[in-house]
């Protein structure tokens, strides 16, 4: 995925707690993008939503599976999201702002290479799996937990080799406008696969309204992830994942998922995130800059030709989605 990045100077996540929280079960899901699907819930603008997810593969794999489970993977049940969720005041033109207020996966999961699927796809033709134990941090316990880290998987322990889990909803989206049932395989201007590993807690996520009551859905639970996701799979984990869901009226240039984060790393630096969805890898670039110059014109005043120089002398790009086909996701 490629993408331009701002500075961010937003406020501190709005507090959540004491909040009523409404709640949607591992059942309600669906397996398309279809704006015919009728709401599991109705919630106000300003509504907390806690998810209880399957992982992706829906459930067919668990902490004993094996290459013989994973070659009996039925690849029509697998991407599901839970939802949709129908925000009260939501219209097309408007934006739906995501809150991500908590995000706890299981604790094991699964990452795998399937044939046929990944960037290196014509170099690896034999399926492998490997079952990941999940390890939390105690909160306030460990200095890691407080640089964002959830916890830590070990992927070889007598090498040394350990991996932080930062963990994120790798599907989150909105209803097309478009009739019919859309794939979850790819993602959309709408948002839905984007796999964008900075989408942790703490992160806010902001998606273009094509229907009324935008149809808020998320699944695709991911304990850590690198970019691109090149392989065809992350650490996939179920999910516990709690957002606000806002609608926004005065944000017409969000045509394409945008997203705040906090920095990985040890450091208070935000950023602002445009992202571009294309076919091709170019025209997917070059959209994330344009959508990142309509931001500075609108949110900061700039012209069009100093947001374009500041694009040029500040500004980030990245690839993270390639591998959701036909689409590609810069932000």
């Amino acid at each position: 995925m490629r993408g331009a990045y701002t500075r961010s100077t937003r406020p501190n996540p709005i507090p959540w707690i004491n909040m009523s929280i409404h709640a949607v079960k591992r059942a309600q899901c669906h397996l398309a993008w279809d704006n015919s699907i009728p709401p599991v819930l109705r919630v106000s603008s300003g509504a907390a939503v806690s998810f209880d997810c399957l992982d992706a593969s829906n459930g067919q794999l668990d902490a004993s599976s094996t290459l013989t489970t994973l070659a009996a993977l039925d690849f029509t049940q697998l991407d599901q999201v839970n939802g949709p969720i129908f925000v009260e005041g939501a219209a097309p033109g408007d934006t739906l702002r995501v809150d991500v207020l908590d995000v706890r996966p299981g604790t094991w999961g699964w990452s795998a290479l399937l044939p046929g699927f990944g960037v290196l796809l014509d170099e690896f033709y034999e399926p492998a799996l490997k079952i990941w134990t999940l390890h939390a941090h105690e909160d306030g316990k460990d200095a890691a937990a407080m640089d964002g880290e959830y916890g830590y998987a070990w992927f070889d322990e007598e090498k040394g080799i350990r991996i932080p889990l930062r963990p994120f909803a790798g599907e989150m989206g909105v209803a097309p406008g478009k009739p019919g049932a859309h794939s979850t395989i790819p993602p959309y201007a709408t948002g839905g696969n984007i796999d964008t590993r900075h989408l942790t807690k703490g992160s806010t996520l902001y998606l273009p309204i094509e229907v009324e009551g935008a149809l808020f859905s998320i699944g695709d639970g991911h304990a850590a992830q690198g970019d691109g996701e090149v392989s065809g799979s992350a650490i996939e984990t179920t999910m516990n994942v709690t957002v606000r869901l806002t609608v926004l009226k005065d944000k017409p240039y969000v045509k394409t998922p945008h997203f705040e984060t906090r920095s990985p790393h040890k450091s208070d630096e935000e950023f602002y995130c445009t992202t571009g969805v294309e076919s091709d890898i170019r025209e997917a670039m070059r959209a994330a800059v344009r959508n990142m110059i309509a931001f500075l014109v609108a949110e900061h005043g700039l012209t069009r030709a100093d947001a374009y120089m500041l694009c040029g002398v500040a500004g980030d790009l990245r690839m993270h989605e390639v591998v959701d086909m036909p689409n590609y996701v810069p932000e």
